[in-house]
């Protein structure tokens, strides 16, 4: 994923003050890192927890996939460690970041990674760590996920709306990231249900997961056509942004992963009814909403084949082939266990494949940009190309 700085010339960041110098001068490896970073914690941990997904059993499949999430928890806990110190040294360019509309919806980033290490914990963490500190460890990042998730869900439009000033092509897939945000609440809540006394507590959170599906989707139905408008009008995207057509990806595969859980969960938690009504909801909603990600899939795919032709370099919007390629693994496990056809274990097989593939270049390019500096350096501003204005003044 890619923020504004890597793509265009970021917002005039105000001049630092005397008190600000010195903590730039102590911790100048931080200024530039973006929210965009917890793209790698999302992108790994779904590589572990869609991994145990997969139909058949393989000899040391689980024990890489725990091996990997453990990781995920790894990179989250240093990513948190790094923006505490981007926004103790660096208020500047954070407050930079929220004004700049191509930089504020990365801010759902970190509701995502909280959430998808959370859920890894009891998928795959508990193999490990036992299942008390499992549903510990998911229960607080969860309850910390969905509260920042819920948030960035509605100051990240606000500020777009009455601070950001936006031109009508540069709508993009990356207005989604915080909108999918409490779909993903929505998919590895029910996780928690069984550990939850039985009665209202249970009934509560599963309904809550409910709630923010609709929240999420519903949001995204009225965000789409403007994406997709603008691609039929204004052109393709911008080549370092070709990767974000992926984000699309996200809220139809984690719609259609909750859906089935929902219907793994519901009996016994809700009345016989509705437990049902979840169980057919699941198949009528899940099929044809993984048809339409099939469909935008190669029209993404055929998108970064002409992008990569024309030019494209890697940056960090490439984590965009990542989370959103394993959520839509993830609902074709929920439908073939739902449906029982072997042809959706053959889609959940596939598209895991990709997802590794996708990772694994993800993270090479990913750790020779560190290693080099190139991806925590400042931007490069375009010769004589004059800053934007990003943020309204009235």
């Amino acid at each position: 994923m890619v923020t504004a700085a890597q793509h265009r010339s970021p917002a005039p960041s105000p001049s630092p003050s005397p008190a600000v110098g010195p903590a730039v001068r102590r911790v100048p490896a931080v200024r530039h890192l973006g929210p965009n970073w917890y793209a790698c914690v999302m992108g790994t941990a779904i590589v572990g927890t869609a991994g145990a997904a997969l139909p058949g059993h393989v000899p040391g499949l689980r024990a890489v996939c725990t091996a990997v999430w453990a990781l995920s928890l790894l990179l989250l806990a240093v990513l948190l460690v790094a923006r505490s110190l981007h926004w103790r040294h660096h208020r500047d360019q954070a407050r930079a970041h929220l004004l700049d509309p191509a930089a504020a919806p990365f801010y759902g980033c970190l509701s995502m990674a909280l959430l998808a290490v959370g859920g890894g914990a009891l998928v795959l963490g508990r193999d490990w760590i036992g299942t008390s500190a499992a549903v510990a460890l998911d229960t607080v990042l969860f309850t910390a996920g969905t509260v920042i998730g819920l948030a960035a869900a509605v100051a990240v439009p606000y500020l777009m709306a009455v601070r950001h000033r936006i031109e009508p092509g540069q709508a993009s897939p990356v207005w989604l990231l915080p909108l999918v945000a409490p779909m993903v609440s929505a998919a590895v809540g029910p996780l928690l249900v069984p550990h939850l006394p039985p009665g209202q507590p249970r009934q509560t959170l599963l309904l809550a997961c409910v709630a923010m599906f609709g929240v999420s989707l519903f949001a995204t139905l009225v965000t789409l056509p403007v994406i997709f408008g603008r691609l039929l009008t204004g052109g393709p995207l911008p080549l370092a942004l070709t990767p974000s057509l992926f984000l699309v990806l996200g809220p139809l595969g984690q719609s259609t992963t909750a859906v089935g859980k929902f219907a793994d969960l519901a009996p016994g938690v809700v009345p016989g009814p509705y437990a049902e009504g979840f169980a057919v909801f699941a198949v009528l909603y899940g099929v044809p909403v993984t048809g339409f990600a099939l469909m935008w899939l190669a029209f993404a795919v055929a998108h970064v084949v002409r992008a990569r032709r024309e030019g494209m370099r890697f940056s960090m919007t490439w984590w965009s082939f990542t989370f959103p390629v394993g959520t839509c693994v993830t609902g074709a496990e929920a439908l073939a266990r739902r449906t029982g056809l072997v042809v959706y274990d053959g889609l959940t097989v596939a598209l895991y494949a990709l997802l590794v593939a996708a990772w694994a270049v993800a993270v090479v390019h990913t750790a020779r940009g560190l290693l080099s500096g190139v991806l925590l350096a400042g931007p490069r501003p375009a010769p004589g190309a004059p800053s934007p204005v990003t943020a309204r003044t009235t």
